[in-house]
């Protein structure tokens, strides 16, 4: 097993159908690996968090050049003066991140990467800095006692929750599995909406023509809440507009729409990926909140989820109590720094 390493996006491009098949077979086969969302992130940078960097996607393959591992990093200089090796998509909009390699070949992948690390092969590098990944990952075992073997320090902190739903085989099992509170708040939100004297409707977005201007619909409803407006910076907004895109035309986007009567009351930007949905990002007009569209939303998405037969809904990062009134549970997000002692 040799490693390469891949430091322009032609090179990226050029090997992105093995990307995707060794992704599908990988230990954490999430969208923010796929080859086009990180191209896509590293085109603005993660929307302007990182004003510096150089690609540095190291690969490794065996018998016959097939593709074994893949590191997907960029090296970028901190403003202590170290050079940190970070994860492509670090870190603040990619919610998992990790190695990609299949189970029975991780080990055999990262003895390789720290080998290579080793090596004056290498680029340059003080510290090892890996955001999200999630905590049952393989990775961080075998990390640990990689640096132990090595000698470096190595230290692991957990950052966030990340919350999902194991979905079951029935809207009705769904239900009966929430707290009685919860469970009595849920139907009565979804039958008030069934009800009420002005229609309301809810649909995925389709059309590639119509993308536009439904992307700009969504960021008008989210800048509506004071803490997305202020996420939503002009250079942020051009990577949830790439991001998105790049998401239709792979086909793994789920945007949905619910309005009430002719006024779109809320969103929904999801990705529909690996038979689980992963709710990305929502925002909502204030002027229905008796209706409690955003609930309603989610609510038929996962009644439609559930009876499409998909395994999970996974919230990803943060612990709003909306996904724990959905009947979430908890897992996390960890990081991990490693640094050659001197």
């Amino acid at each position: 097993m040799q490693i390469e390493t891949l430091q322009t996006t032609s090179q990226i491009n050029a090997i992105a159908e093995e990307w995707r098949e060794l992704l599908s077979m990988s230990t954490s086969n999430v969208p923010f690996l796929t080859p086009e969302y990180l191209l896509a992130w590293w085109l603005h940078l993660g929307g302007g968090e990182w004003l510096n960097g150089d690609l540095q996607v190291m690969i490794a393959r065996g018998e016959e050049d097939h593709l074994v591992g893949i590191a997907p990093m960029f090296s970028t200089t901190k403003s202590n003066g170290e050079v940190a090796l970070m994860f492509l998509g670090s870190h603040e909009i990619s919610d998992f991140l990790d190695f990609i390699a299949r189970p029975e070949d991780l080990s055999d992948f990262l003895q390789t990467f720290f080998e290579y690390l080793n090596s004056a092969a290498a680029p340059i590098w003080d510290c090892l800095d890996l955001y999200n990944i999630l905590d049952d990952s393989p990775s961080l075992e075998i990390l640990t006692a990689l640096s132990r073997k090595a000698g470096w320090d190595y230290e692991v902190a957990q950052l966030q929750p990340a919350p999902y739903i194991k979905l079951p085989e029935s809207w009705d099992e769904y239900l009966m599995g929430l707290k009685k509170k919860q469970r009595h708040e849920l139907r009565r939100k979804l039958r008030k909406a069934d009800n009420h004297i002005v229609p309301i409707e809810w649909q995925l977005v389709h059309d590639e023509a119509g993308l536009e201007s439904e992307l700009t619909n969504l960021f008008t409803l989210m800048e509506i809440d004071s803490a997305k407006k202020t996420f939503l910076t002009g250079a942020m907004t051009a990577q949830m507009n790439a991001i998105a895109k790049t998401a239709f035309a792979h086909g793994w986007l789920q945007l949905a729409t619910l309005k009430v009567g002719q006024e779109t009351a809320a969103m929904q930007l999801n990705f529909d990926y690996g038979n689980r949905i992963w709710g990305y990002n929502s925002g909502v007009d204030h002027k229905h909140r008796e209706l409690s569209t955003g609930v309603v939303l989610l609510g038929y998405l996962l009644e439609q989820a559930i009876e499409d037969g998909y395994e999970v809904f996974d919230f990803m990062r943060g612990d709003e109590e909306y996904k724990y009134r959905f009947g979430a549970i908890n897992r996390f997000v960890m990081r991990v720094r490693i640094r050659k002692q001197s």
